[in-house]
């Protein structure tokens, strides 16, 4: 990746060009649930969240920092690239559920007016954020996962460093990850039921190696959606989620969409 002190421009010259365009995944307009409103932006909070001139906050719902919060020159890129797309700028927003956060912000999908571009994409598309795979919606999870994949490909912004996604084999380095939103790849050794959790495991120590957890309520979820768990084993996987250590670092699988099945047996 640049120099943090370089990147803000050169990453915000990116994203108005981008925004420009409007082309691609991010111009197909997925995400279009019921009409939360409108408003004018007045203040960019951080790489996820903002302010309008009415006084609401807004978070932007189905992405995660594509790096982690304790970095602040990270933070900092974050925030000029939602600033690049969003600064003074007229949006309409969309969801699911319009009741605001514990924090009293409210969680939506963000277009820009009045080409209908949503704002998510394009922080996907260029490498400034990852999809966090809480979106029911196949076809609005579907897109965002696009968007992602399209920059990982292009090595853009975040992806064209290596520390984005964690070496399932690393699980030190996992742990550095606890309580924030984590990529973790590497090949599922086994998989295994202990009472109502159903375990993927790269390693073979449970005390200490990185493994995906599935409870038993969360399985015909993911078995309606075609994920056939058992299958999985020596399979290389893509997993993505918020990290926890019990006792060795772990990630809970609540929707299919946080498994990606990467091939490799």
């Amino acid at each position: 990746m640049l120099p943090a002190r370089k990147s803000l421009r050169t990453r915000s010259m990116m994203l108005a060009l981008a925004l420009a365009a409007s082309t691609g995944a991010a111009h197909a307009a997925p995400c279009a649930f019921e009409s939360l409103g409108d408003g004018h932006v007045a203040e960019v909070i951080d790489g996820k969240s903002f302010r309008l001139s009415d006084g609401r906050e807004i978070r932007l719902a189905g992405i995660e920092p594509a790096l982690p919060e304790a970095k602040e020159d990270a933070k900092a890129d974050r925030a000029a690239a939602l600033t690049a797309i969003i600064a003074g700028k007229d949006v309409t927003l969309r969801g699911e559920d319009d009741a605001p956060d514990r924090y009293g912000r409210q969680h939506a999908f963000v277009f820009l007016a009045p080409a209908d571009t949503l704002v998510q994409g394009l922080l996907l598309s260029e490498g400034a954020a990852v999809a966090s795979a809480e979106i029911t919606d196949k076809t609005c999870a579907d897109a965002l996962m696009a968007a992602e994949a399209e920059a990982r490909t292009a090595k853009r912004g975040t992806w064209a460093g290596t520390s984005v996604i964690k070496n399932a084999e690393s699980a030190d380095d996992i742990l550095t990850g606890i309580g924030r939103f984590v990529l973790v790849e590497g090949k599922v050794l086994s998989v295994r039921q202990a009472g109502a959790m159903t375990y993927l495991n790269f390693g073979r120590s449970w005390t200490r190696d990185f493994a995906a957890t599935i409870s038993r309520r969360n399985m015909p979820a993911l078995e309606s959606a075609g994920v056939a768990v058992k299958s999985l084993e020596n399979q290389r996987i893509r997993v993505r989620g918020w990290v926890e250590g019990h006792p060795g670092p772990r990630i809970e699988v609540i929707r299919a969409g946080q498994i990606e099945v990467l091939g490799g047996r």
